[in-house]
């Protein structure tokens, strides 16, 4: 499967929240969605499952086109949206059962698959509870169980971990990587940036509109010095340490993090070995020194420095 947003445009009024935005997304990999708020990243997802329409351009899934043919594109596709609907009467199972009978599964299936999704999500023991009365949580899981009814090959899920308290995000990340091993393709809008890094293979990355970057999480990450940050470890006080780092020319970026000295170096042979070598004459006894692989919460920054957001 391969989705292709070409020259995506989304106006409203005198607003255009989605200018001129081009991607692709490759079969069978987890990519994430990264920007500001107000970027466009809901209403560009939105238009890719269907749910909307664009002034202009289109989107295509798996050649299917999401303007021209939407009802060959719904079958392939799940959404999560960034919030559950707060049905104050129905049940999880009845919440669930609603959406596959709309699939159109007929009961043997229809119970076969519903009971797969729930011991999958993880809501089986609860399936009975009213959805209002679930925690942030359950009803994330709920709404992706939702998206799954119809096994689709395509996930959309728009900040899924948002409001997730820390136990229950690593749940969810679980699930995600499950589902990226059956083959699922993933396209994921979060915040957090730093989870999106364990598990994603690319990402595209807009603001105000527009595409800014898109590409596999190697190649990104490589091209804004991502083998180049390395933390460092010292006897005694850490501003000794973050001193005579700064005071290193061939620092671009230092900062200091709990108790350690983190820094960017300019590209050049030997560099580190000339920063610690620079350390141990003005008397900072450094222990530990480690390459931190950068992340996107990096690459991110570095590309919209100085961007008026």
């Amino acid at each position: 499967m391969r989705i292709e947003v070409h020259h995506l445009v989304r106006e409203f009024g005198d607003t255009r929240a989605v200018d001129d935005l081009s991607f692709t997304i490759e079969s069978g990999k987890i990519y994430g969605f990264v920007g500001p708020n107000g970027a466009g990243k809901t209403t560009t997802m939105r238009i890719m499952a269907t749910l909307d329409l664009p002034t202009s351009g289109d989107v295509f899934i798996d050649g299917y086109s999401v303007v021209r043919e939407p009802d060959r594109v719904r079958p392939l596709i799940g959404f999560m949206p960034d919030s559950l609907p707060a049905h104050r009467d129905m049940t999880i199972a009845e919440y669930l059962d609603f959406f596959a009978r709309i699939q159109g599964l007929r009961r043997h299936d229809r119970n076969n698959t519903l009971s797969a999704i729930e011991a999958f999500t993880g809501v089986a023991p609860i399936r009975n509870k009213v959805l209002a009365g679930l925690s942030k949580g359950m009803k994330q899981r709920v709404s992706l169980a939702r998206a799954l009814v119809q096994d689709p090959q395509f996930l959309i899920l728009d900040e899924p971990a948002a409001g997730l308290d820390p136990k229950a995000r690593i749940e969810l990340r679980e699930l995600i990587l499950a589902l990226a091993q059956q083959g699922k393709t993933l396209f994921i809008s979060s915040h957090i940036l730093g989870e999106l890094t364990e598990i994603c293979d690319g990402t595209v990355m807009i603001e105000q509109g527009r595409l800014l970057q898109a590409g596999t999480l190697d190649q990104l990450l490589q091209s804004h010095h991502a083998t180049l940050r390395y933390c460092l470890a010292a006897e005694g006080e850490v501003g000794a340490l973050y001193q005579q780092c700064v005071a290193f020319p061939a620092v671009e970026e230092c900062q200091v993090v709990k108790n350690e000295v983190e820094v960017q170096l300019r590209e050049e042979p030997g560099i580190v070995t000339a920063l610690l070598r620079h350390l141990l004459a003005q008397g900072v006894a450094v222990h530990e020194c480690r390459r931190r692989r950068a992340g996107l919460e990096d690459m991110f920054m570095a590309i919209t420095r100085d961007r008026v957001q």
